[in-house]
């Protein structure tokens, strides 16, 4: 018989340090015995919970009790500027810090955000993909969607085009959405797929929707290992976006059994738990080695190799030209994963797998391909599996390697 605990789910979208649990009476949690009906139940109350969150106990972003979700660092020029374009009260209404957006060019691009909130992040990803692409924003608080669309002619104005739809809706079940089977080419979603009951439900229903040679382009928190049950039951740490925060083996196995075959690790930085309360739940329970990461993934849809092969081929960073070359924005170099940053102009051997994310996806323009698939040279040379992540004592700030190996 499986015990299954009800969990008033509380956390902000988007993080890196954990700041002290609020004292706002949150709801007991209860022990049950799951049913088939309990299970229902159990996803509903979550559901409730969260959208009860962010949609009345929330009137701004400065409410937010933790961020452990937020991606690091002031957002660039360029999304700075769109930002400055978003109509003030869907900015104020953004519970997160971050931007999770692929960086190249999306201009015609159609794209899907995942538990979008107010609307801020569809709303810079409109001016991105511009007049010919789309965007579509999925949540279930209707209040957060309610402010989404109260602003959709102000946009459509400021912008002098509109192409964003707001649907309210699971990530869990976007298939009851209407959404067209691979019609997307980039789905994001920050810090909102941790709150999912059946995150292996949200990643199958994205596989489904993303075209061939799109990606799944998110940020959440992971864990070094698996959380145990007795923190998972506890309610402020699942509040404060932890105890429910995957083991990143598990989570990379999880997207390789759903048809994600090479996870890439873009950025990551240790969550510093700096609320004395957490951190003496945490090392009460012997859980001291217990760490926390937020990190960045992207998942291609393609069909990749399960491991890293090598078939002598490189690829070229096109240098910026009178002619074009690489993307205007990074003219020194692209960074496409933790492992692969391509300086502009200089030869990158790479595996199979990395060749097919540059060749078969919108990034092809950019780079110069050398080699065949038409001999196979073994493993690629540095292909490993050990935790991926920077640890807390070694987190530098460093980019990335310029050729590392591809795992």
């Amino acid at each position: 018989m499986k015990i299954i605990f009800g969990l008033s789910l509380v956390a902000s979208s988007s993080a890196f340090h954990i700041s002290p649990p609020s004292t706002t009476t949150t709801t007991t949690t209860r022990l049950f015995v799951a049913t088939t009906n309990d299970k229902a139940l159990f996803v509903d109350e979550t559901r409730a919970s969260v959208s009860n969150y962010y949609g009345k106990e929330l009137s701004s972003s400065d409410d937010l009790k933790t961020n452990a979700c937020c991606t690091a660092g002031s957002p660039p020029t360029y999304i700075q500027e769109c930002i400055n374009n978003i109509h003030p009260e869907v900015v104020s209404k953004y519970y997160g810090c971050g931007l999770c957006l692929p960086q190249y060019p999306l201009e015609g691009a159609k794209i899907l955000d995942l538990g979008s909130g107010s609307g801020r992040d569809v709303y810079i990803a409109s001016q991105l993909v511009g007049p010919t692409g789309k965007v579509v924003g999925v949540d279930m608080t209707d209040e957060q969607l309610e402010v989404a669309n109260k602003h959709l002619d102000y946009h459509t104005e400021k912008f002098g085009f509109g192409n964003v739809e707001f649907k309210k809706g699971y990530l869990e079940n976007l298939g009851d959405l209407g959404l067209e089977a691979g019609s997307f080419d980039v789905i994001i979603s920050n810090c909102v797929i941790n709150l999912c009951s059946d995150k292996e439900a949200v990643l199958k229903e994205c596989l489904n929707l993303l075209k061939p040679g799109g990606e799944l382009y998110f940020s959440d928190v992971y864990s070094n290992r698996r959380v145990p049950k007795s923190l998972q039951e506890d309610e402020v740490l699942w509040g404060e976006c932890l105890s429910g925060a995957l083991y990143w083996n598990d989570f990379e196995n999880m997207a390789k059994k759903v048809g994600f075959t090479d996870p890439r690790l873009v950025e990551d930085a240790p969550i510093t738990v700096s609320s004395a309360d957490v951190e003496r739940t945490i090392s009460e329970s012997g859980n001291d080695s217990l760490d926390f990461y937020s990190a960045t993934y992207r998942l291609w849809k393609l069909d990749l190799e399960p491991h890293c092969e090598d078939y002598g081929q490189a690829v070229i960073y096109k240098p910026k030209s009178c002619c074009g070359g690489g993307i205007e924005r990074y003219p020194s170099g692209w960074l496409l994963d933790k492992h692969h940053f391509f300086e502009a102009g200089k030869i990158h051997p790479v595996c199979g797998n990395t060749y097919k994310m540059l060749h078969d996806t919108r990034l092809k323009e950019y780079f110069d391909f050398v080699g065949t698939w038409d001999h196979h040279y073994g493993i690629f040379e540095g292909c490993g599996s050990s935790l991926p992540y920077t640890a807390v004592n070694d987190a530098t700030g460093d980019k990335g390697a310029s050729t590392g190996g591809c795992c």
